[in-house]
């Protein structure tokens, strides 16, 4: 059996710059020439605007598929954003594996550093702004095309144009996809008991934890 891996189109970083209304935004990311160091915290170069909502330890790192670009592409003709990669403020644009295939607790090298899944990325206004659309947050929490974030198990440098190799699958039966649609998407109505499994499963992001707890009956 072939091990799954991911392939790097680019590797990006962004700093804080005017979004909306006096609001800062570090989603416009720029690709990275050469090597990136990794540390604790995420890329070096990459920052922040809002500590409270991005970054961290579960949100060092944010992937989305390039795989479904050419889906947006056929959604939203014309949008100059995805003509390269970083349309949806990712770090790594990678192409391989999507929600479906990526489980949460996964880990993959990168580089000579090793991440791990921590959850699916939940959207913001901050997406419609961005394309100029009213519709791109909600056709996310409907699709769960919503990429996601690693934290970083072990520091280390990468590149674009290499491969992420998966290492260690712990939760199998938990794609990104239904832990995203279960929090997000709304199918803790339906599956009251896979949200009290999420609630106690120590990989899930803390801050997801917390909303399975809420949602859990």
């Amino acid at each position: 059996m072939d091990t799954p891996f991911m392939t790097i189109d680019a590797l990006l970083v962004g700093t804080p710059v005017p979004f909306r209304d006096g609001d800062y935004s570090a989603i416009a990311k720029t690709p990275v020439t050469g090597p990136v160091q990794i540390r604790w915290d995420g890329f070096v170069g990459n920052q922040v605007a809002d500590p409270i909502h991005h970054g961290g330890w579960d949100k060092a790192i944010h992937l989305y598929p390039q795989d479904h670009y050419d889906w947006w592409r056929d959604r939203k003709p014309g949008q100059p954003l995805l003509d390269a990669p970083g349309a949806f403020g990712e770090n790594i644009a990678s192409r391989g594996m999507t929600e479906d295939q990526i489980c949460l607790g996964d880990r993959f090298t990168l580089g000579s550093a090793i991440v791990e899944v921590s959850h699916g990325r939940q959207p913001c206004w901050k997406l419609d702004h961005r394309f100029g659309a009213r519709d791109v947050m909600a056709t996310i929490v409907k699709t769960a095309r919503s990429g996601l974030y690693f934290r970083v198990i072990q520091q280390g440098e990468a590149q674009a144009g290499t491969a992420m190799t998966l290492i260690d699958r712990p939760l199998p039966d938990w794609s990104i996809a239904r832990v995203f649609h279960m929090l997000i998407g709304g199918g803790h109505k339906s599956d009251p008991s896979a949200v009290r499994t999420l609630a106690n499963t120590p990989v899930l992001a803390e801050a997801w934890r917390d909303r399975a707890r809420r949602l859990a009956p």
